[in-house]
């Protein structure tokens, strides 16, 4: 129970500070351009920092005590947002609370995994009831935050940030302090060899494009979504929407998960990517078609992401649990993240942002090309 309520509270702290970060750098008067590079910040500190926590805690065990401390570090961070100052003021802030929010969800997607498995099998049905208090966490202050914003502006938003962490820090602390005994572990397989491995390739390499489609959603639907009008309830809306499809997936996906392979849910999780985007490009002024499209997202993330959390339990071995949720967290979220946002930015700032929708559909494609391939070489693996 501590675990769902620290999940929630964190993600509800992400509810509104994804969405609304671009909004908030716009009325600070920056360029699309400006914006993209800024929140490219947080997917650079994706590339290196999850890695090298992940790595200290696979070492130490003290998964609980580093999250404590990033915890702490990230609400001092976001106090910086409270005092007005230059670009690089803004940037060396966000650097710095991003470098200890990127540390966050490996380690605690590793504690879950942890407390999920039973005799060292991943339950997905048990992660999924624990991982659906997030998703109402976000979805419930993307509403609130939405409508506060509409009301008040934009001004508050760095208040928001302080008081959300804050209660960050006070579920953090109610974990419970439990110690992974390291020395227990046997299996010494190195990450390189895992690394290797045909199918771990192709997993990542479809990872790598279906979230790179998602960093449209991610960095730029709030800006997108303004651009054509919506205000920013129901820009809150939309996000919320979303999440509740999530939330409905989590809930149930003991009922699905057994009807395909996990590799041919990541293909299946592809293709409705590509019709996701499709109607995102085409279509994001006809609201009806809009909550269908955001409907999609129990597929294009909560789905896809349960299956990745599966996969990787399957393909890396328990000691390199956390470094298996860093790479995840790296190159699913961080290199796509820095080059959907910076490359997005440019983009979008030379042709517009229904461009960057555009270009996604190709990246879902690649996506559900290399989660083909993965499903050919599981077949094979599974008829020798």
């Amino acid at each position: 129970m501590a675990f769902a309520a620290l999940s929630a509270f964190y993600l509800a702290h992400m509810g509104f500070f994804n969405p609304y970060l671009p909004l908030w750098l716009k009325s600070q008067g920056l360029s699309v351009a400006t914006i993209g590079m800024l929140t490219a910040i947080q997917s650079a500190t994706r590339l290196v920092a999850p890695y090298g926590w992940g790595w200290l805690s696979d070492h130490t065990g003290e998964r609980v005590r580093l999250m404590r401390y990033c915890s702490a570090a990230a609400l001092l961070g976001s106090a910086g947002l409270l005092f007005s100052g230059s670009l690089w003021w803004l940037a060396g802030v966000l650097l710095f609370m991003f470098i200890h929010t990127s540390a966050m969800m490996p380690l605690s997607e590793a504690i879950l995994v942890h407390w999920v498995s039973v005799d060292g099998s991943f339950d997905a049905s048990r992660y999924s009831r624990v991982r659906l208090w997030g998703s109402l966490g976000f979805l419930l202050t993307a509403l609130a935050a939405g409508a506060w914003f509409d009301a008040h502006g934009m001004g508050s938003f760095a208040w928001w940030a302080v008081v959300s962490l804050a209660l960050v820090n006070v579920f953090v602390w109610i974990l419970p302090n439990h110690v992974e005994a390291t020395h227990e572990v046997k299996d010494h397989t190195p990450m390189r060899e895992v690394l290797r491995d045909p199918q771990v390739i192709w997993f990542l390499s479809s990872v790598f494009f279906h979230v790179l489609s998602h960093m449209c959603i991610y960095v730029f639907f709030s800006l997108y979504l303004d651009s054509l009008g919506y205000s920013k309830a129901m820009i809150g809306l939309l996000w919320a929407v979303s999440v509740l499809a999530e939330i409905i997936l989590f809930f149930t996906q003991g009922r699905w998960m057994g009807l395909f392979s996990l590799p041919r849910w990541l293909l299946v999780c592809g293709a409705v990517m590509v019709l996701r985007m499709v109607l995102t490009t085409s279509l994001a002024d006809v609201l009806w078609v809009l909550f269908v499209a955001q409907i999609l997202h129990a597929l294009t993330f909560a789905m896809h992401h349960a299956t990745c959390i599966a996969l990787l339990s399957q393909y890396f071995p328990i000691r390199l649990r956390a470094r298996a949720q860093a790479l995840y967290a790296s190159l699913g979220y961080g290199l796509p993240g820095v080059l959907g946002a910076f490359v997005g930015g440019q983009i979008s700032q030379a042709w517009g942002l229904q461009s960057v929708y555009a270009v996604s559909i190709g990246t879902a494609l690649l996506a559900c090309a290399c989660a083909a391939m993965l499903v050919r070489l599981d077949a094979r693996r599974s008829t020798l």
